[in-house]
Parts: structure tokens; C-alpha cells; sequence
């Protein structure tokens, strides 16, 4: 049972850091934005396996969606950054 929950340790902080560098690496910005997303999706399941839900839910809330949701929000008002 232990080795179980070492493999999904090691894949979901591998899954985070994969996620990190995709978000700092796309042009795009809203695809950007998404792998943020991801990033933080990833980090509140982490929360999740060391046992602290209350943390858990606090970073799926404003890491996975409140964040994001600005962001887009923001890219929309701006029309993504170009002049048209």
C-alpha cells in the first residue's frame, strides 16, 4: 500500500512540474493560462495525498479556478493582448 501511494507521489508532483513548464513555455497565453490551471489542479491533489483536505480545497478553489478565471476574464477584456 505504501509503494501505491509513493507511485502516485511521484506522478502527480511529476504531473506538476510537466504542467509548470508547459505554462511558462506556450505563446499562446490562454493555453498559458490552462496548464496554470492544471498546475494548481495538480498541487490540491498533492494537498490531498499528504492528508490535509482543508488546504485541498482552498487550492482547488483559488489555484484551479478562482485564478484562472481572472486571468481569462482579464485576456477576454483585452482581447488577448492584440491590437485589432
Amino acid at each position: 500500500m505504501s509503494n501505491l501511494i509513493m507511485i502516485l507521489n511521484v506522478l502527480v508532483i511529476l504531473g506538476m512540474v510537466v504542467s509548470a513548464i508547459l505554462a511558462v513555455h506556450f505563446e499562446n497565453l490562454l493555453s498559458a493560462v490552462i496548464a496554470l490551471s492544471v498546475t494548481g489542479v495538480f498541487a490540491a491533489a498533492e494537498f490531498l495525498i499528504l492528508h490535509a483536505p482543508d488546504v485541498a480545497i482552498s487550492e482547488a478553489a483559488v489555484g484551479a479556478a478562482l485564478v484562472p478565471l481572472i486571468f481569462i476574464v482579464t485576456l477576454r477584456k483585452i482581447k488577448g493582448g492584440k491590437e485589432k
